[in-house]
């Protein structure tokens, strides 16, 4: 299988998967018969016999010709990614430690083994640091089950969350709402809108989670060949996707006429699934860069069957090479306490003339920027054949040629809680419920903490990242004084939330080291997950805005 083309691959990853599916139980006696299973059909395979399972229901379940033909070429190599990962990430202990058995027996047979090319599932974050997937905290480790067993893998993204719980939980219930719960649009249609997302920021570890669910889902296999392959009405979506993804602000009623009308034609329904999708992929890349996702071991670049140097000194060598570039003049946990101190004593209220003006200088201020990685050219991948236009990027709202057209978008005359929530709710049902439980745990979520500091009220800091992220989408708080994102977040920091919120593909570890270097790494996750939930509320805000135009 080692020649086979990136489709053929996913596929046989597909394949292999179902194969470990009577893992995912919560049952223990279950789990033990089906490693029984596994560790017969493994001692077989070594020993020249046709291997248990391939001959077992899981295979003969399909009856699809070329996946006939793929299993009946399957070799115990292309096995052993899936099952490393699982030793490593099952939430379960009695499944990883059966599993690094059967490893250590496999190799005391002489059979070649992967080793693990990440340290965990964040490269930017060091192991010993991150939550591990059996973890003692019972909220999490309770979360990292309903993950595994919905999804027969405990993914990079799921664990990183693990830092907050509270958190986890919404997302995982949004997430598996929008791909698996009740909605209008089919189950291959929702994966394959997720690809056309992701692919928009050229996140390969997302593209690759969603073409193996696509497959897992029934999805025809030829719609993997690219964007030609896929009916006119999913084509049909990558103007919105590319608009909403970039420049929302450029989003009217006549787009979504384009899609309700005509031949191939969306119901209105069926286009807000498809923007919460879009939207919820857009975002969450931003995640996965910003946090330093590793590639999932099982993913072809995620393991080696090859003898290298250990990952622990590749790391090292990474981290002294990249140390902290830009943030020399960064301010420390002391005086940006001191300064949250100082808005939140003060009483002065801002004329609506004075906040106007400080948020059309804190737009221009963040038009001069100038973004990390900007004149590195980003690899070409076979990612591109999921978009149209792949050049097209974010440009600063300030900059727009359109600007008598399009005005600033008041949250005053559009808000979510007003109108954007309850539209969601009408025309997908309960999605927009579960949307503004999301947005409201991110906004408000504190510990109480900044660094090694303790009793820190940290609201004025968290409501000036979420304002100054929606601030470069165009999109201004009417009642909030702009003065205080100059006074708390600093030209790095804004640097860096302008790279990971508009182009978050430049995201390097250097970028993440530089700035708040006080912080814990559990507070950068949080800053990165406000910048995913203020951006996403940014997405849908707009599209609101055009559907309610276009029903009225």
């Amino acid at each position: 299988m080692s020649h086979c083309s990136s489709m053929d691959q996913t596929r046989v990853s597909v394949l292999v998967q179902k194969m470990f599916v009577p893992l995912c139980s919560r049952d223990a006696r279950i789990r033990a018969q089906a490693l029984e299973f596994l560790d017969c059909g493994f001692r077989s395979w070594i020993n020249g016999k046709t291997p248990i399972y391939v001959t077992s229901k899981f295979h003969l379940r399909h009856g699809d010709p070329e996946d006939e033909k793929i299993l009946a070429a399957l070799t115990l190599k292309d096995c052993l990614p899936f099952l490393l990962m699982l030793a490593y990430q099952c939430p379960f202990s009695d499944v990883r430690e059966k599993l690094f058995e059967i490893l250590k027996m496999l190799e005391m047979c002489h059979v070649t083994v992967p080793s693990s090319l990440s340290s965990g599932p964040s490269s930017f974050i060091p192991m010993d640091e991150a939550i591990h997937p059996s973890t003692d905290n019972n909220e999490t480790h309770d979360l990292f089950v309903d993950a595994f067993l919905h999804n027969n893998r405990l993914d990079h993204i799921t664990q990183l969350m693990g830092f907050h719980p509270q958190y986890l939980d919404p997302f995982l219930r949004t997430q598996n709402y929008i791909l698996k719960g009740d909605g209008p649009l089919p189950y291959d249609y929702r994966n394959y809108i997720a690809i056309m997302a992701s692919a928009r920021h050229r996140c390969t570890h997302l593209v690759r989670l969603q073409k193996q669910e696509f497959l897992l889902q029934g999805g025809s296999k030829s719609w993997l060949n690219g964007l030609d392959w896929v009916p006119q009405k999913l084509q049909n979506l990558n103007e919105l996707n590319k608009i909403l993804a970039h420049q929302p602000w450029l989003i009217n009623k006549s787009h979504i006429e384009k899609l309700t009308k005509g031949k191939d034609n969306w119901s209105l329904s069926e286009v807000v699934h498809a923007i919460v999708i879009l939207a919820h992929f857009h975002c969450l890349s931003t995640f996965v860069f910003g946090c330093g996702i590793s590639a999932e071991i099982d993913s072809s670049d995620g393991h080696t069957f090859q003898k290298c140097a250990s990952t622990s000194n590749n790391l090292s060598a990474e981290n002294s090479c990249n140390s902290h570039k830009a943030s020399d003049t960064e301010a420390g946990v002391e005086l940006l306490m001191q300064k949250m101190k100082t808005i939140s004593e003060q009483h002065e209220e801002a004329s609506q003339e004075e906040k106007l003006k400080c948020f059309q200088k804190e737009q221009c201020q963040s038009a001069e920027l100038i973004t990390a990685n900007e004149n590195v050219p980003l690899s070409k991948s076979d990612i591109l054949r999921y978009t149209d236009d792949p050049d097209f990027s974010y440009q600063d709202f300030t900059k727009r040629e359109q600007e008598s057209e399009i005005p600033t978008f008041s949250i005053q005359d559009y808000s979510w809680e007003v109108y954007g929530y309850s539209l969601l709710n009408r025309l997908y049902n309960d999605i927009g419920t579960i949307l503004d439980e999301k947005f409201k745990i991110t906004y408000d979520l504190t510990y109480y903490t900044m660094g090694f500091k303790n009793n820190v009220d940290t609201s004025t800091f968290r409501r000036a990242i979420w304002n100054y992220i929606q601030c470069m989408y165009g999109i201004r708080h009417d009642d909030y004084d702009y003065r205080e994102v100059n006074e708390l977040l600093e030209k790095p920091l804004k640097a860096y939330i302008k790279t990971l919120s508009c182009y978050p593909e430049r995201t390097t570890k250097s970028d993440y080291d530089s700035v708040m270097k006080e912080f814990k790494h559990s507070e950068k996750v949080h800053v990165n997950l406000m910048m995913l939930e203020a951006r996403m509320q940014a997405e849908l805000l707009y599209a609101l805005r055009a559907i309610m135009r276009y029903m009225t």
